[in-house]
């Protein structure tokens, strides 16, 4: 059984969420997956996928806030105010749905990916490696790279 992609779900540093649609992500690149496993103590050995970077491009149709996610910020200013405002993307659950015939919406699988994090100041909520941008045309760009900011990757869209 083929799983296919349905939406992107955002892990913020605080624990607040927002998930993407496919329908509303337009450029997307999430590079150099890998596998790790570990455990902390006592806990379950845990598998884990962090990644180099990631670069993606959002509808404006996206910024509704879900009612499933947690949002306070989002619901106040919107969720590409929310992105501009804090750099502090922690993770993203890729979220799968099973496809035989296509007609499964639901959440049946996911990957969680973990990006790339340098606490920008000293109270560490902010990544130093995540820039975005809103373009002229009503788009979201985030990058979160190590090396390459959101204007290096976007710079026509700036």
């Amino acid at each position: 059984m083929k799983k296919m992609m349905s939406a992107l779900k955002f892990v913020f540093r605080n624990g607040e969420t927002w998930t993407i649609e496919r329908r509303h992500i337009g450029d997307l690149w999430i590079k150099q997956v890998t596998t790790s496993y570990g455990r902390i103590g006592e806990d379950d050995f845990q598998e884990i996928h962090p990644c180099e970077s990631l670069k993606i491009e959002i509808d404006r149709e996206a910024d509704a806030v879900n009612s499933s996610d947690i949002n306070l910020g989002g619901l106040e200013a919107g969720m590409f105010d929310r992105v501009k405002k804090f750099q502090d993307i922690e993770m993203m659950d890729i979220l799968y749905r099973d496809t035989p015939n296509g007609q499964k919406e639901f959440c049946t699988e996911k990957d969680r990916i973990y990006f790339p994090y340098k606490a920008a100041d000293s109270d560490g909520h902010d990544n130093e490696y995540q820039s975005s941008l809103v373009s002229r045309n009503d788009q979201l760009y985030i990058v979160i790279d190590p090396k390459k900011t959101v204007q290096d990757i976007y710079p026509e869209k700036g």
